[in-house]
């Protein structure tokens, strides 16, 4: 075979090797290992309704669900491959992604404003300068510590400038209504339920400081088991279609499984969520590559990253392209 020939045909199965051909493994998969958490409606409509046992009943292969207490606990789960795939705030996933997580994302769950900076009704504190000096708790590693260092930076303030408190969101909510914080980086459910119940004011809200919900899938996994990746996707789609046709019942579900009131659930799913819009594409690239330069600032990755690399690496635009709805 003439080299030239050879060339070419290695190109074109690389080239093919990128795209989902999705054929069948050689052997089933035993155990499909992945999270469900309560900032991620879709999973909890997929996981009542049982779609992805149904899915792979005939395979033999098992489900595997994982509660993800935040992006940083998603993110720690796919790293140590405790599951196969997992669901994250798109800046964490960056995050993650550049000191070493082997993930990549090919679907979107949801476009959110789950996050903004909360203090108690009765707070002195009006705007974000009031935060200097004061105790700021937010859940490292997650889409709310990095909201609260980009919200800072608006004021002219650094991390420094605060006393942050590192919580997982739940035990946040909880040290900001008692008293032991000023403020905090909330999380829905747990942000519309303090405002709710407890009537938290929102001090900062910025929709665009909000990283889209990202699924991330293990690069190894990705690579090997591309037909199942493929029909999970399938099946988000399903759950995300239904959620569009039934917010209410969707909204029910997320209120049963987070143990709150239906009203802070369907403030969640009717108001701080858009379903609408499921394939990575350039849009998500340009909000990472917006977001990105606060990892840097503020040394959370190593000096010199190059982020644009990192933020492409991560991002597949072309994986789910075939397998979205267009209704």
């Amino acid at each position: 075979m003439k080299r030239r020939h050879f060339l070419e045909l290695a190109s074109a199965s690389a080239t093919a090797a990128l795209l989902p051909t999705f054929a069948h493994a050689a052997t089933p998969l035993k155990e499909l290992r992945l999270d469900y958490a309560y900032y991620s409606p879709t999973s909890l409509v997929l996981r009542r309704f049982g779609w992805l046992e149904d899915e792979f009943k005939a395979d033999g292969t098992s489900i595997k669900w994982v509660l993800s207490a935040g992006s940083n606990r998603a993110l720690e789960y796919l790293s140590a491959n405790s599951i196969d795939i997992g669901s994250s705030a798109g800046l964490a996933a960056l995050l993650a992604k550049a000191n070493g997580n082997p993930i990549r994302t090919p679907y979107i769950f949801s476009r959110p404003e789950w996050t903004a900076l909360l203090v108690r009704k009765d707070s002195l504190i009006q705007n974000l300068a009031d935060l200097k000096g004061k105790k700021v708790a937010a859940t490292k590693g997650t889409d709310p510590y990095l909201f609260l260092l980009r919200a800072l930076k608006t004021a002219g303030l650094k991390r420094s400038d605060i006393e942050h408190v590192s919580l997982q969101h739940a035990d946040g909510r909880a040290a900001l209504e008692q008293g032991k914080v000023d403020a905090r980086a909330g999380l829905d459910p747990h942000m519309a339920a303090s405002e709710l119940e407890s009537h938290s004011r929102l001090i900062y809200r910025n929709v665009a400081f909000n990283t889209y919900g990202f699924l991330n899938v293990r690069e190894e996994f990705l690579s090997s088991r591309s037909t199942e990746v493929a029909r999970v996707i399938r099946a988000y789609e399903k759950a995300r279609l239904w959620i569009i046709n039934n917010p209410s019942e969707a909204a029910k579900i997320l209120s049963e499984e987070a143990k709150v009131t239906l009203p802070v659930a369907l403030l969640q799913i009717k108001l701080r969520s858009d379903f609408s819009q499921p394939l990575p594409t350039n849009e998500h690239i340009q909000a990472l590559q917006t977001a990105a330069p606060i990892l840097l600032e503020e040394g959370l990755v190593k000096p010199g990253t190059d982020l644009k690399t990192v933020i492409h690496a991560l991002i597949d635009t072309r994986f789910s392209q075939s397998l979205i709805s267009r209704s």
